[in-house]
């Protein structure tokens, strides 16, 4: 049976038994939807929580939301489902990059995080080739002039990328509302304006996964290794592409379940 509660105009999706939470964050171009297989496997120990992306179910909308409102709805969420009890982040694309910001604010609120193909992306030992760094330029500068051009144009090329790009999630919910984060990106960066996100140093226990069949990695062999040799961490490389739980659901689905309980 799946609860919903209404928090701040945001539907939260809550499904499963067990005192633990685990909060669910989807990327671009996806919704609460991505999670429903690992819902699947997890909701008879947990309660598992999602909610899609301000903006993600309503094409229609306009609103350049930004890294602070996204991070104080993140929080409002835990407040209203756990508000005793600290939760597990399970993070994808966009997700990793709002879930590793409300924990580096709210670390009394999370005792571990889950999270898939993105790291520590942007940091100074992220170094990537100068064909990587067009590729990565190339698609989100296309994402970030989706949302500013809107209507069904932006919508048919934030599907098209979607297409390009390999997403697993329904095109008759991708629009070019969903690129929002691009848009902001991209528009602080190449006018020098600060991002205002902090430097990713995670102290709880991770579980990293990502998938090494791509372009590029979203994060640093460096921060790798030394995630991986922490206590309590683990560190997981697939054969797949960026999205690992749908191209590899029953191993993903096992590596996160075995790291839960151990």
């Amino acid at each position: 049976m799946v609860e919903l509660v209404d928090v701040n105009g945001t539907q939260v999706h809550i499904e499963g038994q067990g005192e633990q939470i685990i909060l669910m964050l989807h990327g671009w171009p996806d919704t609460y939807r991505l999670w429903q297989p690992q819902v699947d496997v997890l909701k008879s120990d947990y309660r598992c929580v999602r909610f899609s992306l301000p903006g993600y179910e309503d094409k229609q909308s306009r609103t350049l939301y930004t890294l602070e409102q996204i991070v104080t709805l993140i929080d409002a969420v835990i407040d209203a489902v756990s508000p005793n009890q600290k939760v597990i982040l399970m993070l994808h694309d966009w997700g990793c990059f709002f879930g590793y910001q409300f924990y580096l604010r709210h670390q009394d609120k999370v005792e571990k995080i889950i999270g898939v193909d993105i790291g520590d992306a942007g940091s100074k030992e992220h170094q990537l080739t100068a064909s990587v760094k067009a590729f990565m330029f190339a698609y989100q500068i296309w994402l970030a002039t989706a949302w500013k051009i809107g209507g069904s144009i932006g919508d048919a090329m934030t599907r098209k990328m979607a297409k390009w790009l390999h997403a697993p999630g329904d095109p008759a919910l991708i629009g070019s509302s969903m690129t929002y984060s691009y848009y902001w990106k991209w528009s602080r960066t190449l006018t020098g304006k600060p991002l205002g996100h902090l430097p990713l140093k995670i102290d709880c226990p991770l579980l990293f996964i990502y998938g090494k069949n791509k372009p590029g990695m979203f994060h640093s062999s460096a921060w790798e290794q030394e995630m991986a040799a922490r206590e309590g961490n683990r560190v997981i490389a697939f054969d797949t592409r960026h999205w690992v739980m749908t191209e590899a659901p029953e191993a993903f689905n096992q590596a996160i379940t075995q790291w839960l309980t151990r």
